[in-house]
């Protein structure tokens, strides 16, 4: 199948060429990986109807959607399912990797303990007040 090839070739890049392209580093990717496989083993053992994508492919998939901010459907196209198939899958593996805890940022007590010093702006837009015109 023509996508484990771009698989195939993603893996043959270089460490660097590697991250460009999909915006972790190489053992990172292998985390995800390896936590996504659990999931779906656990998910499909309950029975059901096999997904149309390899686990690799609905992650690389969610990697393309958030790296590179193409639309359901475009992504859908490229990997040869439909946009609401590619939306499932994009939610399925962020809940997953949300819900593993290994990639979840620290919060603001981390920030606050740091020696960071933190700024905060006020952007929020306001109506402008001009006078009306007169109707003559």
């Amino acid at each position: 199948m023509v996508l484990l090839m771009k698989y195939e070739q993603i893996l043959k890049l270089s460490e660097v060429q590697f991250r460009r392209s999909t915006g972790v580093k190489r053992n990172t990717f292998n985390k995800m990986l390896d936590i996504l496989e659990t999931a779906y083993k656990n998910k499909k053992a309950k029975g059901g109807r096999p997904s149309k994508l390899e686990v690799i492919e609905m992650l690389l998939m969610t990697l393309e959607y958030l790296r590179e901010y193409r639309t359901y459907f475009q992504i859908g196209v490229s990997y040869g399912v439909s946009e609401s198939s590619a939306y499932k899958h994009i939610v399925w593996v962020e809940d997953i990797l949300i819900k593993s805890k290994e990639f979840r940022l620290p919060g603001k007590k981390a920030l606050y303990e740091s020696d960071i010093e933190i700024t905060l702006i006020d952007v929020t837009e306001t109506p402008i007040q001009r006078p009306k015109k007169k109707a003559t």
